[in-house]
Formats: C-alpha cells, structure tokens, sequence
C-alpha cells in the first residue's frame, strides 16, 4: 500500500438540529401543541385558565397622584414661631420644627391671624394668605 493510493474516507455529516425547516428536528419548540406554533404568544398575566391574579384583587376607584402632597402651614404657626421682621423659607421653617423634610412642597394657607410683618420667600402663598401677609406690613416674593 502507498500513500498515493489511500483514499480519504467520506465523513457523514452532522445533522443540525433546531434550525427550523427540513435539516432539523423540533427548532427547540418540544413537539405538537399551541406553543410549538408559529406566532404563539401569551399573556404575562396568563395563569393557566384559573382566575388571574389581577382580575381577582379588589378593584378601587380613584386614582392616587405620585406628586407629593403640600406641607401645610398656617398663619397662626408663623404668628407664633417667628419675630417681627423675620423672612420665612424652607430653612427658616425647619429650623423652626415648622415642616420636617424640603423635599416636600410646603404651602400656607391663610388659618388665624397675622400682625407681624414677615417677608416670604420660596415658598408657596395661598391668594387670602398673601393678602393676610401684606395687609399686616410683610410681603410675598
């Protein structure tokens, strides 16, 4: 035996399974059944047929707001807490112990009276609060 006359041997080729069409089997879908379908799809909220989740929790009417709700602060507080001729901010209101976190939008609201004069900044004044506010001598920027 020689070299020259050896012949190669033909290598049975490996079959490719999952590549859809006729040189594969299954394409990874299992056998028969809704889901081995072409364009199959389901729910996320799908349970089976049992009542879902969803449809058997309480239903509630209204809607809640993911803005945050205005502190509120009324005339008598500042009446009380603050001097003649102070400015009332959000830093002077913390200080104070009037409001407990800045992230929060504060507001005053015209409840009680005002005789001091105060200088309001930065905050946000209801229409008879500023008329309250600069009625007394202060006013609202």
């Amino acid at each position: 035996m020689q070299i020259n006359t050896l012949k190669a041997r033909k290598l049975k080729t490996k079959k490719r399974v999952g590549r859809g069409g006729t040189n594969g089997t299954y394409s990874g879908k299992g056998m028969k059944g809704q889901k081995s379908r072409s364009g199959y799809s389901r729910r996320s909220t799908w349970e089976g047929g049992r009542t879902t989740l969803i449809a058997a929790t309480k239903k509630n009417k209204g809607f809640k707001s993911r803005n945050a709700k205005n502190q509120v602060v009324s005339l008598d507080m500042l009446e009380k807490k603050f001097k003649d001729g102070d400015t009332v901010d959000l830093t002077s209101l913390i200080e104070t112990k009037i409001i407990k976190k800045v992230s929060a939008p504060v507001k005053i609201l015209s409840v009680g009276k005002l005789t001091k004069k105060l200088t309001v900044k930065d905050v946000l004044v209801s229409a008879t609060a500023k008329e309250k506010i600069t009625k007394a001598g202060g006013e609202v920027k």
